[in-house]
Formats: structure tokens, C-alpha cells, sequence
């Protein structure tokens, strides 16, 4: 016993080596970005990778001001939240309905939905960009925000559907001998017991959303969204570092406090799929 115990300890010891390793990579781009965005441009030429001396706030507030992060940040606020309480809504009612209720052609709606899930954005994107110019959405928050749902759609109702499965059928059916009708059904019976995976949808779509480029970059081409502004930092033939990791440290930092205080509920939510489909 003694010499399983010992052996299963080394085992242990053997697997956060590599555990370790793969943190320390995670870890140090936060380090290397915040270090180097309170160095001046001095500074990081002369030391790239050395701890700053003299710590200066500097480039916080000329990224914030001079590059007008401010208004930037405003905009990816507006379109992620519109985005992901849209994805909210829509998804929460489609996997209610591919879960609990019974119509024609059901199955097959499923698996173009999860067919969906292999097509690559860059894929669509000339027949995508067409169609929003023609409906005059190019430039406007609320394209993005239609956008946003429909490239991040097909996930959020597989979730959804996967959740709802999970439940008891006879739920529906109790509340249908009451009377109450399917919205009634689905507001006071399935939003409720939903709830984890749509915190989970939420918080993994305000990921989604608000770290977006792409998508924004098609779409809002005038207003930027923070992500592109954080791109626009960068310069044709030089690039001040420092400005660039202290724009990229502002942005970033909605995003890290969010995940960190929900990360338990993402893991717990991202293993609901993995149950039943």
C-alpha cells in the first residue's frame, strides 16, 4: 500500500511539470504586456524583457485619450451587450423548442444547426458583407449587433437544446394540463431552471464579442469597437510598444475580471453540451 501511495505520488509530481509549464505560458503574456506598458519607449528598446524601473502611467492615459479608447469602449459596451442579451433570448426559446416540443422536420433542423457549427466565418464573409450593405446595416451598431447573433447563433441554441434534454418531459406536460400556454411554459418553467447555461452562454458570448476584430472590423468601419481601435494602434513601420500593451492591458482588463469572478460557472456550463445532445 505504502508503495502505491509513493508511486501515485510521483506520478503527481510528474504531471505539474507540465501543468506548471503550461500556466507559466498563460501567465506571462499578462505579465510581459502590463510590465512593458508602464516602461516608456526608451525604456523598452534599451530593455525589452527586463523588469521596469521607474513604473509611469503614461501610456494608460495617452492610450485612453489620444486614441480615443473611451469611445471605443463605449461601443463594444453597447453591441456586446445588445449581442449576447439577443443570443440570450433567441437561443433560450429555440432550444425549448427543439428539446421539449414535437413538430415536423425537427431532427433535421438540429443537424443543419450543428452543421452550422463547421462552416468558417472567412467562408462567408463576401455573401455576408454583400447582405449588409444591401439592407444599409454597414456602419450601424445594431449590424453588429445582428451580426454577432448570427455568427454565434448556431452554438448557443446546441447548448441550449443539450441543456433541455436534460429535463424532465413531464414538466411541459403538467404545465399544459394547468393551461398555461408555450410562452407561459417557456417563461415561467424553462427560463428559470435554463439559468446556469444561459449565464454560461452569457459570459462565454461576452468573450466572443468583445474580443471580436473581424467581424467588427467589416461592420463598423467608421465607429471602431476597442479591439480595432487596439489594432489601429500599431503603425505602418514602427509601432510604440509601450502605447500598444497599455491599450491592449485597458482593454483586456473588463474582460480578465469577468472571467476570473464567473470562471467556475464557464466550466460547469461548458460541460453541459458534453451530457446529452
Amino acid at each position: 500500500m505504502a508503495i502505491r501511495n509513493r508511486h501515485e505520488k510521483w506520478l503527481l509530481r510528474a504531471a505539474s511539470v507540465p501543468m506548471a509549464l503550461l500556466a507559466l505560458s498563460c501567465i506571462y503574456p499578462v505579465f510581459f504586456t502590463v510590465n512593458n506598458a508602464l516602461k516608456t519607449n526608451k525604456g523598452y528598446i534599451l530593455d525589452r524583457f527586463g523588469v521596469v524601473d521607474a513604473p509611469s502611467l503614461e501610456n494608460f492615459f495617452a492610450a485612453w485619450t489620444r486614441s480615443h479608447l473611451g469611445d471605443y469602449l463605449l461601443n463594444s459596451v453597447t453591441v456586446t451587450a445588445g449581442a449576447v442579451a439577443l443570443l440570450l433570448l433567441t437561443s433560450s426559446m429555440a432550444g425549448f423548442a427543439l428539446a421539449m416540443l414535437r413538430f415536423p422536420y425537427r431532427r433535421a433542423l438540429f443537424i443543419v444547426i450543428l452543421a452550422s457549427l463547421m462552416i468558417p466565418v472567412q467562408v462567408v464573409l463576401v455573401p455576408f458583407y454583400r447582405t449588409m450593405l444591401a439592407l444599409d446595416l454597414i456602419n450601424t451598431r445594431i449590424g453588429l449587433i445582428i451580426a454577432y447573433t448570427a455568427f454565434f447563433l448556431p452554438f448557443c441554441v446546441y447548448l441550449m437544446t443539450a441543456f433541455y434534454s436534460r429535463l424532465p418531459r413531464e414538466l411541459v406536460e403538467a404545465a399544459r394540463m394547468d393551461g398555461a400556454s408555450l410562452l407561459q411554459i417557456w417563461w415561467n418553467v424553462m427560463l428559470p431552471m435554463g439559468k446556469p447555461a444561459l449565464l454560461t452562454l452569457g459570459i462565454l458570448n461576452t468573450l466572443y464579442c468583445w474580443n471580436d476584430v473581424l467581424i467588427s472590423l467589416l461592420v463598423l468601419q467608421k465607429e471602431r469597437t476597442v479591439m480595432v481601435g487596439i489594432a489601429a494602434l500599431r503603425g505602418e513601420y514602427t509601432t510604440n510598444v509601450p502605447l500598444l500593451c497599455a491599450g491592449i492591458a485597458l482593454a483586456a482588463a473588463p474582460i480578465i475580471a469577468i472571467y476570473i469572478f464567473f470562471q467556475r460557472q464557464i466550466v460547469d456550463g461548458i460541460a453541459v453540451g458534453a451530457v446529452k445532445g
